[in-house]
């Protein structure tokens, strides 16, 4: 069937990524102070969560009790919220092009990505809360890049979760293997590594390669199982069916 896109679902595409793109550049320069929207109820879940009191700092954000942890700007958690409303609403106007698509679902995966980044944004502070008083470290990272593959297992594991429950819940479900189970991985790797490459940020040297192949491999860690599971559950229902169809043949040729 060929797919028509219609001149409402090309504006619709155009204002999602313009709100994406508008979000990201504000980002960029943001400093604590415009980011207390997301940073003051991330600290306020994160207190109710691990007990730990955090205060603001004017232009430094939420800083704990005992001084010894900071919930910056780059904690804010605000490129998971771009990607996360990417994932939704680029996932609500792929699956048919040709279908009238209300407005009303821009707000709706704004308010879902939104709510969705404060809980994965408190579940990875308050494990990082919780690991920072354990006296073990792995041998094999530094603190600096055990705390960054602890952030992006999380990040990708909420966006991973988030996409199997809006196809779940979506009438219009896919049961392509490919779309089921990369469509969140190309999106994490668009706004993670492809904006980024775009702005130049190559230029940061060996530490932005550093942080590309842990952004790389750990979402592989999570999403190749599953994959893998999923190829395989397919195999066994289509042997399962090619067998029944096979007995059912031999029963025929022998009546």
């Amino acid at each position: 069937m060929t797919r028509r896109f219609t001149w409402s679902w090309i504006a619709q595409f155009i204002v999602v990524v313009v709100c994406a793109f508008t979000l990201k550049q504000y980002y960029s320069t943001a400093s604590a102070n415009q980011l207390r929207w997301i940073l003051a109820p991330t600290s306020a879940c994160v207190e109710l969560v691990s007990g730990t009191s955090f205060d603001f700092e004017s232009h430094a954000g939420y800083i704990s009790s005992d001084r010894s942890f900071l919930i910056a700007p780059s904690c804010a958690g605000v490129n998971f919220l771009i990607t996360a409303f990417l994932m939704l609403s680029m996932g609500k106007l792929l699956r048919d092009p040709s279908k009238n698509i209300t407005w009303g679902f821009i707000p709706t995966t704004v308010t879902i990505a939104y709510l969705v980044t404060l809980v994965a944004n408190t579940t990875r502070i308050a494990i990082a809360l919780r690991l920072r008083r354990m006296p073990v470290e792995p041998g094999w990272l530094n603190p600096n890049q055990f705390h960054r593959f602890e952030g992006i297992f999380i990040y990708f594991g909420f966006l991973l979760l988030l996409f199997m429950l809006s196809e779940n819940i979506s009438s219009e479900k896919t049961s392509s293997l490919f779309r089921r189970s990369f469509f969140p991985l190309l999106v994490y790797y668009a706004t993670t590594l492809g904006i980024p490459l775009a702005n130049s940020a190559y230029r940061q040297g060996i530490d932005f390669w550093e942080h590309s192949l842990f952004v790389l491999l750990i979402p592989l860690i999570l999403i190749l199982p599953i994959a893998a599971f999923r190829f395989w559950r397919q195999r066994r229902l289509l042997r399962g069916r090619y067998g029944l169809t096979t007995g059912l043949e031999r029963s025929t040729l022998c009546q």
